[in-house]
């Protein structure tokens, strides 16, 4: 009895033990979560970089302000929003790409790296938005 009262006690420990931190990077005020899933053929040619670690494909028809996929190795992917996520959504917060790196358009000087979504240059809290990368056969499921 003692035993299961004990287990019972470290496992709600356990469970209880998310870091505020966690949180508070994942639920950014500046960037609303919207659902939609855009599925990429890799057979087509708009995505044949895609089939070659290192490439990004660049979508601002997605997302927020637009989608970017990254090939770490063709079995592992990344997706994030092309938003700044450390000011408010304005015309200038669409992130550009350019290599691995996304630039703010606006003058705060922010950049972050599209295979981990952390900030390499200026100020923030948070890192890009992630997306969810699924792979089917040829294709590339991203969704919210």
């Amino acid at each position: 009895m003692i035993k299961k009262i004990t287990l019972s006690l470290l496992l709600v420990a356990f469970l209880s033990s998310c870091t505020p931190d966690e949180n508070e990077r994942t639920n950014n005020p500046y960037l609303t979560n919207i659902s939609f899933i855009l599925d990429l053929n890799l057979n087509l040619p708009e995505y044949n970089s895609l089939n070659f670690p290192g490439n990004s494909y660049v979508t601002y028809n997605y997302g927020i302000n637009g989608v970017v996929v990254y090939n770490v190795n063709n079995s592992q992917y990344t997706a994030f929003e092309l938003s700044d996520p450390n000011h408010a959504l304005s015309a200038c917060s669409t992130l550009s790409v350019s290599g691995i790196i996304a630039t703010c358009n606006c003058n705060d000087g922010n950049s972050y790296n599209i295979l981990t979504g952390e900030i390499t240059e200026g100020s923030g809290q948070y890192s890009l938005k992630p997306y969810r990368v699924r792979k089917s056969g040829n294709v590339l499921e991203v969704y919210n």
